[in-house]
This record gives C-alpha cells, structure tokens and sequence, in this order.
C-alpha cells in the first residue's frame, strides 16, 4: 500500500533538477552534479567524498531517503568527484599529475563560481572531510557550516605508511572505510564494496587519489584558548563531527575533536554503526543534519523526521550523556546570524538531546569542554 504522503514525496523527488558539470580548474577537470537549483542567498549542501568511493556509493543511501527529501526541498545539493574517481571516468594521461589534497581544496572557490553559489553546507566523509575543512579553514567566509564524517586531520603516520605498502589496494581500502567488526561479520556489505573498488573504480586513477590522500600534511589547527592568542587556526564555521562508534576513524575523530572550537563543534558518535554512517544509518544521520541545519537559523518549522515519530527498538542501547556533558558550546545563545535575524542558541543542541532522551540509536552526543 502507497500512502498519499510518501506518493507525493516520491514525486517531489522525480521533480528534482539534475545536471552534470565538468569543471575545469588548474589542477585537473572536477566532475560535479548539482541536485535542485540554488536558491538566492541560501547556501547549497556540497558533499566529498573518501577514498574508493564516488559521490554515489559514498552518499546516494542518504539523499535518497525519503527523510532527506524535506531538506532538499530547501536547498540544492551539488555532489563533488574527485577527478577521476566518477563513474565512467576517462583514465588519466601519462605525465598527469594528480592534484594534493590542498589543491583539491583550492579548486573548491571555482567550482561554487562555476555556479554562481556564494557559499555552502558541506556533507564530507574521510578524505573528502579533510578537503572541506582545509577549504573551510581557508575559506572561512564561503562556508557557513560542516557535517564531517571519519575527518583524520592528520598526516598519515610512517607506520600507517609502511601497512599501505605491503596491502592490495582494494583490502587497504576496505580496512580503511570499515572496521573490523564489520569486515568480520557484514559480508554482504563488504563483499558489495569490494566489488565496486575493484570493478566499477578506474584503478589507475584511484590509486593517484589514494597516493593524494595518503600524502597529506597536518591541518595545523589549534583549539582557541580563553585569553591566549587573539587568533588561531581553527574552524569558523558551526561543525557537527560524526563517527560510527565501530567505526575505524574513532580515535582520530576524537583527536580532531580536541582541536576544535568547543563553542561551535559537537561530536556524535552513532551506536551499532560502522564505517559509513551515511550508508549503515542513513535516517539517523539525516535526522542529525535536519538538527544541525535547524541550529544554524533554517528551516525552523521543518516537520520532525520519522525517526522521531516512530521509534525503534534500537533505541533501547541509547546512553545519554546529559548529566555530565559540558554545555559550554551553548553559550553562544546571544550571537545572531544578521541574515536571519534568528539566535543559535540551544536549537540544534537541544534537538538532538531531546532525541537521546526519546530513545533514539544515536547512542551519544559529546560536547567538547
């Protein structure tokens, strides 16, 4: 049975405008593809994907789920390629040199003139959250908020190094996007990304960007201290960090955490999810997206998400951490966004309490102190 309400949203996603863009920059051609049609001043949700994936496997379980539907409704999403990582993806000429990941980042400002966007949203997982936060970093007045997932602001260890040269591209890769209990007992999903690395990914190209990746350097940023120096290396923006608490990426989330603003960032760790938040607990995940937007001034009266509406049994491993956690990052009640005329305040915090305390599977929600 089709209930008129998922029937119409159905065809609100038919009706959603889809382009594909090639986007010439110094440092190589960036395949984009914009969802919807920007909207004013409103900024657009921009994703980036991880190493070996695209911008379909890495997000397409999440945007087209019918929770995201009301988000996008609000704003036009424009998914980012790393060049020749998207489907069908020419091999790259001999004597081609793949761009570092801060030129990845660098080529960002062209891909929002491309477009004509004045700023965005980013969605980025692992590799690609390491590129929007050194554009963000960067960029601080194109970016007005970031939801990043598996974010590793570090250079890669030499010890990491080493592993990487003794391991088969596609295993490196699945120890990389899952941890070890989901490789151990997920055989369906790992075998299914096992097959697109080794199948659908053009593996000369991959390998540049996995070589990109892997060579990095430290973001460099530094948390601000109280009465220590008037400027630091930080992010600007709101940022939401999130971590499946089985997930490789924990220790390195965390550490990035402790580097952060405490008044703007907020750490999520998800229960019973791997790897790929996104992909494991697309509803959950859209459901802390549609909290965070809501924190930044938009779409105050967005209908709650059917999470909430309907819990699950899930919810019963939910630990909430409001007795002890720091609020200290809601102290920014009285600042105001001058092209909404609304305060942050407590919204985007406060949601996602009260969806611990209804019993969510968010399993925790950690504000830095």
């Amino acid at each position: 049975m089709v209930l008129e309400g998922d029937s119409d949203m159905e065809s609100v996603v038919a009706e959603i405008e889809t382009s594909e863009h090639d986007v010439e920059t110094p440092h190589g051609r960036i395949h984009c593809t914009m969802k919807g049609i920007p909207k004013g001043d409103r900024p657009v949700i921009l994703t980036f994907h991880d190493i070996g994936l695209n911008h379909k496997t890495c997000f397409d379980s999440m945007f087209q789920h019918e929770d995201m539907q009301e988000i996008m409704q609000h704003f036009a999403v424009c998914h980012v390629d790393a060049p020749g990582q998207h489907e069908g993806a020419n091999t790259f000429s001999t004597g081609y040199e793949y761009p570092s990941m801060d030129q990845l980042s660098e080529s960002l400002p062209l891909v929002l003139k491309h477009f004509g966007l004045k700023s965005i949203i980013g969605i980025a997982v692992g590799a690609g959250a390491y590129i929007l936060a050194r554009f963000a970093l960067d960029y601080p007045a194109l970016v007005e908020g970031l939801v990043l997932v598996n974010i590793n602001h570090c250079a890669e260890g030499w010890m990491d190094w080493a592993a990487n040269k003794v391991t088969a591209l596609p295993e490196m890769l699945i120890g990389h996007l899952f941890g070890k209990e989901e490789i151990s007992n997920n055989h369906d999903l790992i075998a299914t990304y096992r097959h697109h690395i080794m199948n659908d990914m053009n593996q000369y190209n991959l390998h540049h960007f996995v070589k990109a990746y892997n060579s990095r350097r430290d973001l460099e940023i530094e948390r601000p201290i109280p009465g220590g120096k008037v400027s630091v290396r930080t992010l600007k923006c709101p940022s939401l960090l999130v971590v499946g608490d089985s997930s490789p990426a924990v220790d390195a989330v965390v550490e990035c955490n402790t580097k952060l603003d405490p008044t703007k960032t907020t750490l999520l760790k998800m229960a019973d999810c791997g790897g790929l938040p996104m992909v494991d607990q697309p509803a959950k995940l859209t459901e802390a997206f549609k909290y965070f937007i809501q924190g930044m001034g938009y779409m105050p009266s967005a209908s709650m998400t059917r999470l909430v509406r309907s819990r699950t049994a899930s919810g019963s491993s939910i630990h909430s951490m409001d007795g002890n956690r720091s609020r200290s990052h809601t102290n920014e009640g009285n600042r105001s966004r001058s092209h909404t005329n609304e305060k942050r305040g407590r919204s985007h915090t406060d949601s996602m309490e009260g969806t611990a305390n209804s019993s969510t599977a968010l399993k925790s929600t950690e504000v830095s102190c």
